[in-house]
Parts: structure tokens; C-alpha cells; sequence
């Protein structure tokens, strides 16, 4: 919906929540009457739909009204849209829709759509409702998007947590998580190889912190799959379900994501092992290959580099900061540039790049020690296994010729 559409449909809730009871809808209608679901839809295409996505349903049960609201909404012809979103500074808004038309949309893109209806007392039911009109107010309505701990599935339960009265953040902070947050990410995103493994070589230690139940429902599906084992207060003394009942509304109909991450220890370390053999045997048997092979690894290496000091240094990407990869990729790797050219025709390295070699190597065994230290958070064991024997290959090509 668009921002227009969005604001026209605030506009009539908030009327609505004006008129007498005559004309009940999910504004003004008494607790007592109001369903509250979760729908949850499944993956999508498009890489920024691979986490999916949520919704809460309210319902009148007795005019039959339904309104999706849900804080997905982001507006590529905003203002300085993609250096804010370099930046880390992403502005997100909240968004209501009929039902009806939001299940449509997903059931066309053949994405699940699964409804949870929840046990909510009339004065939750009510509490929620007053909070989420409150909430699309065009002043309210805007938040700073981050994507592990404040996104549109964290709005979504922390919204229920309030209403409940905090018993959903009481009750998963107590449990384990299954996953980290580098892991999701690259099982999610691994229906595109590339920017799996972009985002993986940008993710620092923060992505690898142990997560409890509360912090991985970031997730939609993680989220749906937790509130299954919450149970609360009935009002007597016993403990009932929070979900009432789950429904399917609409089967997936794309690739589903794998329920694991993909191990990339193996294939990291197998280019790796392939790049170093062919910079060694073109060094001597083709110096032309070995230069441009060469170039391409140093050129990535180095811009490679500047993107990890760049998210640490002037981004508020924190998930990317403090990353152990820099000692693997840095801007050093441009200095070895002019001497990788000047090598092929048997020219040897000066002392001030046997000098720049030597300091990389050590980098590297310092990211090798770092990475074995007990308490080690970062898991970057596949960019080692990549970046080790091209560092060790080309540093004796350098040097092949020192006398």
C-alpha cells in the first residue's frame, strides 16, 4: 500500500473509532469482540524478502472487519534512500491494510500465509488495539530499522509482549536459541550464493553471540514457531495455549530455504587451495595469467578492505563492526600491486614490500591465533581457509627472486 492509501485508511479507522456503536469495526468495537491473530508469511523471492514477514490481525468478530497491521513499509524515493541505507540509518513505517488485501498479495507471490489466532483477555484484546492506532499515527508511525534487533518482526512482538504484559519476553529469554544470527542469515539468503556470501564476509563477532528465544524472533517463522510453546495464565490459576489455533491459509508455493546454514568451510577452502595452485604454476609457466590472477585477488582483497573499515568506522551497521576479517583483506594488498607486474619479468621485491609481505603474513597468524583463543566469538574459519594459502602463494611469488 502506498503511503497515500495508508494514510486514507488511518484516516477511516480513526473516524470510525469516533462514530456510535451502530457502526462497530475493529476501531471502536469492545474487547470482548476483538480476535487478535499473528500471520506470518513465508520467504519470497527477492533477497529482501527472504526473512519473510508478519502481521497482527485484529478482528471484529461481529461486523466481520479485519486490519493487518504490520511495520514493513520502506520508501525507496525517500530522500537520500540508499546513502542512508549505506549509512545503517534505514526508516522504516507502519502500515495497515484490510486482510483480505494483504493475503491476496502473498497468495499470488506464493508465499505461505499462516494465521495464529491468540488467547488475549477482552482487555488485551482492547489494550493492543488502542496501542497499534496509536502507533499508525503519521507521528508514531516511523522507526530506525535494524535488522537483528529492531525490524518489522521484533515491532510485532514486542507489540504482543506489551499487551500481554510481558510474559512472551519472560517466557523466551528463559529458552535457548537454535541459531545465531550469522547462521540465519546464511541460510536465508542462500538461494543467492553471491550475497550470502557477501553478507557472511561483512558480519563481525556481534552475528556470532549465543542468542537466546527472545533475540532470534527477529524472524517471522522463529517467532511463529516459539509463541506455539508459550503458555499463560487462564484467569483460574491454570496455564493454557497461547495459540488458540493455527490455521494455513495458503500453502508455499517457492523454494523453500534449507533448515540448516550451509557449511562453507569446504568450499571456501577449495577455491582457496585453487587460486594459490594457479597463481604458483602461471608464475612460472604463464606470467601474464599470474599478473592478472594476481591483480584480481589484490584489487577484491583491498577493496574488500575499505568496505570493513568503511561499516566499522563510519556506518552504524554494528553487526559489522570489530571484523576479524580485516586482518585477511586490508588495503595493504594494494601496496603489492606495482610489484606483482614488476615480478613477472623476474624483478625482485624491495625491501619496503618484503617488509609490507611480512606484516600481512603476520595478520594472518594473528586472525589464525585470534580465531583459536578460547572464548573466540567471530566465526570466520571459512574466509581463513580462503585467504591463507593466496596470501602464502603470492607472498612466495613475490619473493621468489630475493637474493
Amino acid at each position: 500500500m502506498n503511503l497515500i492509501g495508508r494514510n486514507l485508511l488511518l484516516l477511516a479507522l480513526l473516524m470510525l473509532a469516533l462514530l456510535p456503536p451502530a457502526h462497530a469495526s475493529v476501531a471502536n468495537a469492545p474487547g470482548a469482540n476483538l480476535e487478535v491473530s499473528l500471520v506470518t508469511y513465508g520467504p519470497g523471492e527477492t533477497y529482501w524478502e527472504r526473512f519473510g514477514h508478519d502481521a497482527i490481525e485484529l478482528r471484529d468478530t461481529a461486523s466481520g472487519e479485519a486490519i493487518n497491521f504490520n511495520y514493513g513499509v520502506f520508501d525507496f524515493s525517500e530522500k537520500n534512500f540508499l546513502l542512508n541505507f549505506a549509512r545503517g540509518r534505514m526508516h522504516y513505517l507502519m502500515d495497515a491494510a484490510p486482510s483480505g488485501l494483504d493475503e491476496n498479495f502473498y497468495v499470488e507471490a506464493g508465499r505461505s500465509i499462516t494465521r495464529q489466532q491468540l488467547a488475549m483477555t477482552a482487555d488485551q484484546a482492547a489494550a493492543l488495539r488502542d496501542f497499534l492506532l496509536w502507533n499508525l499515527r503519521p507521528e508514531n508511525a516511523g522507526y530506525d530499522y535494524d535488522y537483528y534487533v529492531d525490524n518489522c518482526t521484533t515491532r510485532v512482538r514486542d507489540a504482543l509482549d506489551k499487551a500481554l504484559g510481558g510474559v512472551l519476553e519472560t517466557r523466551l529469554k528463559a529458552r535457548r536459541g537454535g541459531m545465531t544470527y550469522r547462521q540465519q542469515t546464511v541460510r536465508l539468503m542462500s538461494a543467492q550464493p553471491w550475497l550470502m556470501l557477501v553478507l557472511d564476509l561483512g558480519l563481525g563477532p556481534y552475528a556470532d553471540q549465543p542468542l537466546d528465544a527472545w533475540q532470534e524472533s527477529f524472524l517471522p517463522e522463529v517467532l511463529q514457531a516459539q509463541l506455539r510453546e508459550v503458555r499463560i495464565d487462564d484467569g483460574h490459576g491454570n496455564l493454557q495455549p497461547l495459540v488458540q489455533s493455527e490455521q494455513l491459509l495458503s500453502p508455499n508455493r517457492l523454494d523453500a530455504p534449507p533448515p540448516a546454514a550451509p557449511d562453507l568451510r569446504l568450499p571456501l577452502a577449495l577455491a582457496g587451495l585453487l587460486l594459490a595452485a594457479l597463481i604458483v604454476l602461471s608464475r612460472r609457466w604463464w606470467p601474464a595469467g599470474y599478473a592478472l590472477l594476481g591483480t584480481l585477488y589484490l584489487l577484491a582483497a583491498g577493496l574488500v578492505g575499505l568496505l570493513l573499515l568503511t561499516l566499522w568506522t563510519l556506518t552504524t551497521h554494528h553487526s559489522a563492526w570489530a571484523n576479524a576479517n580485516l586482518l585477511l583483506f586490508n588495503p595493504l594488498a594494494f601496496l603489492l600491486l606495482p610489484t606483482l607486474w614488476r615480478s613477472r619479468r623476474g624483478y625482485a621485491a624491495s625491501r619496503f614490500i618484503d617488509g609490507v609481505i611480512a606484516l600481512q603474513l603476520l595478520a594472518c597468524m594473528v586472525a589464525v591465533l585470534l580465531h583459536l583463543l578460547p572464548g573466540t566469538v567471530q566465526q570466520n574459519q571459512p574466509w581463513l581457509l580462503f585467504a591463507l594459502p593466496c596470501w602464502l602463494a603470492l607472498a612466495w611469488s613475490l619473493r621468489r627472486h630475493r637474493r
